[in-house]
């Protein structure tokens, strides 16, 4: 038998989940070309800008560090934007296999990461940014995005399980 509390909870969270997910779905629904100005007041500040080499600006709203999500934009000098696109999935993780990534340009095109850190023995040890995403759209996970030794440029990038998640909801093993 359903207890009016606990139903009532279950009616709250349902609707918190619908909304999340709509303003989700509503940010990469925006039209390419709608002002600037339009996108700040329907969605906030943007977490993250860096200039662009046409004149316009990066912009990145992001999650990180405890969040799986962030969305990013160009905006011309104008003040029009781009396509509004979500950047922590697999398909978009895949422009750092081509050309030369500087962390600079990872930091523009991704926003921070939710965890910079160093892994390896003193003699190999490399720079790792982690960027907490659903794997696809699925699996609590780290895209672990290495810069090699002297920190200068991408060398390797790959997924990796978040237990943050995991172990809140099952407990360590």
């Amino acid at each position: 038998m359903d207890t009016l509390p606990a139903r009532g909870v279950r009616i709250g969270l349902a609707a918190v989940l619908a909304c999340l997910l709509g303003a989700c779905a509503n940010m990469t629904d925006t039209p390419p070309g709608t002002p600037f100005a339009q996108v700040e007041a329907r969605f906030g500040r943007p977490d993250y800008t860096c200039p662009l080499p046409n004149g316009g600006e990066r912009a990145i709203w992001t999650a990180q560090p405890a969040g799986q999500y962030a969305w990013g934009t160009n905006v011309d000098p104008s003040g029009n934007t781009d396509r509004i696109v979500a950047l922590l999935t697999d398909p978009h993780f895949q422009v750092l296999a081509k050309g030369v990534w500087t962390p600079e340009k990872v930091l523009c095109e991704f926003g921070p990461p939710a965890i910079k850190d160093e892994v390896g023995l003193p003699s190999v040890r490399q720079i790792v940014w982690s960027y907490r995403y659903k794997q696809d759209h699925v699996w609590n996970s780290f895209m672990y995005v290495y810069f090699g030794k002297d920190g200068s440029h991408v060398t390797h990038f790959h997924p990796g399980p978040d237990l943050t998640y995991d172990e809140h909801m099952f407990g360590r093993f």
